[in-house]
């Protein structure tokens, strides 16, 4: 088994920059759709939401820097194409939401499939002991997690 210089194999290592790759095409597309609604946002709550979305796509650009770096740290490439983007994207683009709750629902929307790929990299790298990628898909998830319950809570929906 051939290792790189941080000790991880380099086959395994090749598969979690894929998977990063597309973690980071859906971040580019969660970003967008936050900028979306962000400048497209209208009714009573706009104040409100207006400041909450600029913090989500502010947050979503750091974590798009962070997988970015994290692929190049394990020696792969980041993709940084839109055609990139939208080929490995899951998520759902929003269009033209000026709703509250469509805008919430599409933030709740998007972090579940955000979440579904970040476990299951987390699955990948934790088999690797791959502790770099474990911690910061570690430290998505529970933010992700966090930010659906307030989420939910604010469109008075169980989870």
């Amino acid at each position: 088994m051939k290792i790189n210089i941080l000790g991880l194999p380099v086959k395994e290592s090749e598969l979690i920059v894929k998977e990063l790759n597309v973690l980071l095409s859906n971040f580019q597309v969660y970003y967008q759709n936050l900028r979306g609604i962000h400048w497209n946002i209208r009714g009573k709550r706009f104040f409100d939401l207006h400041v909450k979305f600029e913090e989500l796509y502010t947050d979503a650009q750091v974590k798009i820097d962070l997988i970015a770096e994290r692929v190049l740290t394990i020696g792969g490439v980041p993709l940084h194409t839109f055609e990139d983007y939208i080929k490995n994207n899951k998520i759902v683009v929003g269009k033209n939401i000026s709703n509250d709750e469509k805008a919430v629902h599409l933030i709740v929307n998007s972090l579940t499939d955000l979440l579904k790929i970040e476990r299951e990299i987390l699955k990948q790298s934790d088999e690797i002991n791959d502790e770099g990628t474990n911690s910061m898909m570690s430290d998505f998830i529970s933010e992700q997690e966090k930010t659906i319950w307030m989420m939910r809570a604010w469109l008075e929906e169980d989870l």
